[in-house]
């Protein structure tokens, strides 16, 4: 006898003992079954299942003619061959090192270019000088002239960059409203650089897929090409106040100017903790901290110590470490100090100790960076400290730089601050006011740029971390009408002149923007194949691109004021282990496959791993094999990650094009055939005015195919290859073009095998098979998509006029989920389709159900995917259909109960328990167990279907936390927010007042600088809860600290009190999906149903039974359920909710990801013996700069 299932599960409720569900199969005791057959009649829901499975099985098969399409593709010479991953991912890697070399030489040429320029005389009259305003261009009065200052340019809408109006000829001129144009410093420097416009030109015609070229000068300009218009608009011409004004961010602050300017950094920040600091000089030291922390990146190091009597963390966590300078930890830090509480003194001697300790500790055991050291001092005064301690720790060497930073208009402090930052190669600055802080901030990576010009000969490139750009790559003619991933690449511009006074000056960062499109093409996704991909990591273990990437930030900054928002995720975040322990306890294979990309090794490696569809409504597990390899000459490493089985096999299938005896241009007639969007098949390479310009994919397509078979077509599938660092490189012909051999004949062979398939279609038998079909199944249409991107359809009835067609939003085939999930299907029942249906539908509109299969071919024992076939049914129809069935008895003696009847309810669900069909429509495409969560936990504790639990580290959730205590609160504490926006209105109106009395001592204006003023984070321990879903926000938004105040005076100051309790944050999720193990439904290879009972779930002791049938030929099983019983319905919820770290212990809200390996940069530039002879340190006071203005003049006069 066959063994009992049971399960017994404690619920609250009016009965005292709970319910209990049994299950069992058609074996056992009969004498139950007897009994229970007349709640249920299983025999009919075995038969109902049975025949809809069959049904919709040789109804689909024959629609779709997939025998026939497997067979043509027998017919032509194929070959199945397994693939080596090695020599696939060796070859790609090579191709994206060939592109990284040519945006890496144009970058030096033009660092090369900018250094000679600058050694030209200095053209007297340089006041008079005219150059390209980009914030001056185009802008005429009322009257169709020019107004005065601004210049006429022609500026041309170019798809390649970001769809704005360019000129390809010039470049122009950005700059932040707080830099003073009329400096003669910043007049000369725009007129020498404006020679920089050659070499950009000649970067561009030899290679035309450089996006942006640009020179950040450090006198706070940049100079960008093309030359557009700020703000951009997409037109050639704007009228005179047409535009809202948009300041530029000021670059000097950004990663890619920063990490090229200077070395890694070990920084720890001491900050006064007195109670002498009025409310403005403790804001202005917050904005301070904040601008320093946020000139760092993910190679430095970071920690801030709060100085009062004794010295401690401001993040309890970070006690005696340095932290990675990484985007939560910098968020957190900044956060951690505005919880500061006052103390009465500041005791500097014993944090400088401590700082001291901190930093010989990394040097001496080789943590850290292993480069620039600094602690950083931000005090209002006064200010005392042992020197003996700077002797003792520092000297004479001073590996450890020391820049202080004096708050406030106190000069209490001054001199000693002065001599401690001048005596420790650093710099010392007074900051008096808001809009000084950052020019004030920029001055200490001037100081650590000072070795790196001082030795002239070497120039670092820096790879910047991705970030999202504009509108779509100009190649891809997907609608997706998003940001694109970019990366930057970069170098310093060092100053050769020769000065009167020792001086080292970095002249500005040369750079170029990378679209990571750009690199992906270079990847063909045919050669990996379905569900196969790729991804590349950098030298901190975070990605550049991988498709479970998903950035929370959107590109509305950057779109505003080109200041770029980075992503910094982790491959430990993305890649999800299967049996992982829990939320961030990394897989030890995963770690080991991380370390060795990170140390650019070549290797190959398996995982299990769980992989999530639909936004996370879906999960399946797979097994995958990795391949990596090094993009030499970089920090990145390239990945591959195909699946096991039948990913490591592909179709080999093309039609010859050259020499075939028919036109292949006859297999791609009508309109009903799509190839993907963003697959280059071919491709023109230059830019110029005789380029090629295509309305689609298609269009392009056809045009090559037409070239091909012109006399002296060659293929050109070979990419230009890279020249030498610093030799210009020849223009390319205007009718240069690019063509994958391989893809385009596999794509004509597709189109040949599916062409017949498609003209059978169109034959006039087949109308009045499509309208029984419709009749009957409900049948719109008819698709197939080809391994090589081809998407070919028949529509069966005439479609929605007021719903996007199906090639409209399922063009890219190979990408979609319904292709994805066919091929995974296919080994778990290969003569099957898988059914979907849209998520939450209801009765809204015509939903359409999805059924799609995978049709496979083999040869020599091999087997890959060619294509999947699909089906549309109109969900009204093929619902009747299904109700048809089982409202009617198929045995030979009349049944009691039906699903027509009030006893029953039946649903149809899919494999992953979302209801396909059920008797109330707006029940269709929901999660059973919001439906009807008691007995869908019945079947997960039965295990027919298995529980998957997902964590996702890319989630956001409103900011409704508490985080002075880390509780979870529902609400905002009312009386809290009232007091805070009292403060912060009071704050506004002394900042206001200052300024219009003139009581600010600012030498520095910037008028639109937003300062953040958020709520701060709580540390956090690994010990977790999960609280409800009502708090997640699902990307993307941007998040933010949203800022208290702009020093744009101007604008409206309320508006800018929001805080970051009313914004949004980056939070963790999990997520618990399930998945049908459609074994457990076969136990005795009969299909017979599983039979199931609630017990014990009422007063009355009613029982619940129920009856569950596999639907053969399909991903979807047949639930029946008796309704009489009023048993209690909770929901199981598959909604992400927020994972909430335990706070009992003070650790941290994430388990660090400094722990996570990493490899430092290659070259450290931090010191040059001869640095200690430039006197430039900053000054204390007005006399003191004016005593060193006499010394220079009186050593010049010598």
């Amino acid at each position: 006898m066959t063994s009992v299932f049971g399960m017994f599960c404690a619920r609250r409720g009016q009965f005292p003992g709970g319910f209990v569900f049994l299950l069992w199969t058609s074996t056992l005791f009969p004498a139950v079954i007897l009994e229970q057959d007349e709640d249920i009649p299983h025999n009919e829901v075995k038969n109902w299942a049975l025949k809809f499975g069959v049904d919709l099985w040789e109804y689909g098969r024959q629609l779709t003619r997939m025998n026939e399409l497997q067979r043509k593709y027998h017919e032509v010479d194929i070959d199945v061959v397994r693939k080596d991953g090695l020599i696939l991912i060796r070859e790609m890697a090579a191709e994206i090192k060939n592109m990284m070399d040519f945006k890496m030489s144009a970058v030096m040429r033009i660092m090369d270019s900018a250094e000679q320029a600058a050694l030209t005389p200095h053209t007297e009259g340089a006041q008079n000088f005219k150059y390209y305003d980009a914030r001056k261009l185009n802008i005429f009065d009322t009257n169709e002239k020019l107004v005065r200052g601004s210049r006429e340019m022609l500026l041309t809408t170019n798809p390649h960059f970001d769809y704005l109006p360019v000129n390809t000829t010039f470049s122009s001129v950005l700059t932040p409203n707080s830099l003073d144009e009329n400096d003669p410093d910043v007049l000369n420097a725009i007129q020498w650089s404006e020679h920089l416009d050659p070499i950009f030109i000649n970067n561009y015609e030899s290679d035309p897929t450089l996006s942006w070229q640009y020179f950040g000068s450090s006198t706070g300009f940049l100079r960008r090409y093309p030359a557009t218009a700020w703000p951009p608009e997409e037109m050639s011409f704007v009228s005179w106040g047409s535009s809202e004004p948009r300041n530029v961010y000021d670059f000097r602050r950004a990663t890619w100017y920063i990490s090229a300017a200077t070395s890694p950094k070990d920084m720890i920040i001491l900050v006064d903790n007195t109670n002498t600091m009025n409310p403005e000089n403790l804001y202005i030291t917050i904005q301070t901290i904040d601008a320093i922390v946020n000139t760092l990146s993910n190679n430095d190091f970071l920690n801030i110590l709060r100085v009062g009597p004794t010295t401690t963390e401001t993040i309890h966590c970070f006690k005696d470490v340095l932290a990675q300078a990484n985007d939560d930890n910098r968020r957190w830090l900044k956060d951690s100090v505005r919880t500061i509480k006052p103390d009465l003194v500041a005791n500097f001697t014993s944090a400088f100790i401590k700082a001291f300790e901190i930093l010989q500790k990394y040097n001496r055991t080789g943590q850290g960076c292993q480069c620039n050291q600094m602690i950083m001092v931000v005090t209002s005064g006064p200010f005392s400290l042992n020197h003996k301690i700077i002797q003792k720790y520092n000297w004479p060497h001073k590996p450890v730089r020391i820049f202080t930073y004096l708050i406030g208009t106190d000069s209490n402090g001054a001199t000693e601050l002065h001599k401690i930052a001048c005596e420790n190669k650093g710099y010392y600055a007074r900051v008096a006011k808001i809009n000084e802080i950052d020019e004030k901030v920029l001055h200490y990576t001037k100081v650590l740029s000072r070795p790196m010009v001082m030795y002239q000969n070497d120039h670092p490139i820096h790879w910047t971390p991705v970030f999202l750009g504009r509108k779509v790559n100009a190649d891809s003619f997907s609608e997706d009408d998003i940001g694109q991933l970019m990366t930057s690449v970069t170098t310093p511009v060092f100053d050769r002149r020769n000065h009167s006074i020792r001086a080292a000056n970095i002249l500005g960062v040369v750079g170029t923007d990378v679209s990571i499109e750009e690199i992906k093409k270079l990847i063909p996704p045919y050669k990996l194949g379905v569900n196969g991909y790729s991804y590349i990591v950098n030298n901190n273990g975070h990605v550049l691109y991988h498709p479970n990437l998903r950035p929370i930030y959107n590109n509305r900054e950057y779109e505003e004021t080109l200041k770029a928002t980075y992503i910094s995720t982790d491959l430990s975040e993305l890649e999800l282990i299967e049996n992982e322990s829990g939320p961030r306890e990394n897989h030890s294979a995963l770690l080991d496959l991380r370390h060795d990309m990170i140390d650019q090794k070549e290797g190959e490696t398996e995982l299990n791993v769980k992989i999530q569809y639909d936004n996370m409504k879906r999960v399946t597990t797979r097994r995958h094999k990795y391949f990596y390899n090094p993009i030499e000459g970089t920090p990145f490493s390239l990945g591959l990650a195909l699946p096991e089985g039948y990913g490591m096999y592909e179709l080999v299938a093309e039609q010859e094009i050259k020499h075939s005896q028919k036109n292949v241009e006859d297999y791609f007639k009508g309109n009903n055939w799509r190839v993907h969007p963003d697959w280059v098949y071919c491709e023109y390479t230059s830019r110029s005015l005789e380029e090629q310009s295509f309305r689609s994919a298609e269009e392009r397509v056809l045009h090559f195919l037409s070239r091909s078979r012109r006399p002296g077509w060659k293929w050109m599938s070979l990419r230009p290859r890279s020249p030498l660092q610093h030799h210009p490189i020849n223009k390319q012909d205007k009718d240069a073009y690019y063509c994958d051999k391989t893809l385009l004949q596999s794509l004509v062979l597709d189109a040949m095998v599916t062409e017949e398939l498609d003209r059978h279609a169109a034959r006039p038998s087949h109308a009045e098979d499509n309208h029984q079909g419709f009749q009957m199944f409900g049948l719109t249409l008819s698709f197939v998509a080809t391994r090589s991107g081809l998407l070919r359809w028949t529509d069966h009835m005439p479609p929605e006029t007021n719903q996007p067609h199906f090639s409209q939003t399922n063009v890219k085939g190979i990408d979609e989920v319904w292709y994805k999930r066919a091929v995974d299907q296919h080994a778990i029942e290969p003569e099957s389709f898988v059914f979907s249906v849209p998520f939450d539908i209801g009765s809204n509109g015509k939903p359409v159900i999805t059924a799609t299969h995978a049709v496979f071919v083999e040869h020599k024992g091999h087997r890959a995917p060619a294509a999947v076939v699909g089906l549309l049914y109109q969900h009204s129809i093929l619902s009747s259909h299904f109700i048809n069935i089982t409202s009617a008895c198929t045995g030979s003696s009349a049944c009691k109960k039906t699903c027509f009847s009030d006893e029953l309810d039946c649903y149809i669900l899919d494999n992953n328990g979302f209801i396909i069909m059920s008797e109330n429509t707006e029940n269709t495409g929901k999660f059973f167990g919001h439906v009807d969560g008691t007995i869908m936990d019945s079947l997960v504790q039965d295990k027919i279907f298995n529980k998957v639990v997902l964590y996702d580290y890319q989630g956001t959730c409103i900011n409704r936390r508490n985080y002075y205590s880390g509780a979870a609160t529902r609400f905002l504490n009312s009386s809290k927010y009232i007091f805070n926006f009292l403060s912060h209105l009071l704050l506004v109106w002394v900042t206001l007042f200052d300024h219009v009395f003139g009581m600010s001592r600012s030498y520095v204006q910037e008028s639109d600088v937003a300062y953040d003023y958020g709520a701060p984070y709580k540390n956090y321990n690994i010990d977790t809860e999960v609280i409800d879903d009502q708090d997640i926000v699902m990307p993307h938004y941007t998040y933010t600290n949203n800022p208290l105040f702009m020093s744009d005076m101007g604008d409206d100051m309320i508006d800018a009190l929001e805080t970051s309790e009313m914004g949004l944050r980056p939070c963790d999720h999990k997520i618990d999906l399930y998945v049908l193990q459609p074994d457990k439904l076969n136990a005795s290879g009969q299909n017979n149903p599983l039979k199931g009972k609630l017990t014990n779930c009422h007063v009355t002791g009613c029982e619940r039974p129920f009856s569950v049938q596999k639907v053969p030929h399909s991903n979807l099983i047949l639930l029946v359920v008796d309704t009489l019983c009023p048993c209690g319905s909770k929901q199981l919820n598959n909604n992400p909710r927020e994972i909430i770290y335990n706070t009992a212990s003070g650790g941290c809200l994430h388990k660090p990801k400094d722990s996570l390996y990493r490899r430092r940069p290659p070259k450290c530039i931090s010191y040059h013996p001869e640095e200690i002879e430039i006197p430039v340190c900053g000054s204390s006071a007005r006399i003191q700069a004016n005593i060193v203005l006499i010394l220079l003049v009186l050593h010049q006069l010598s």
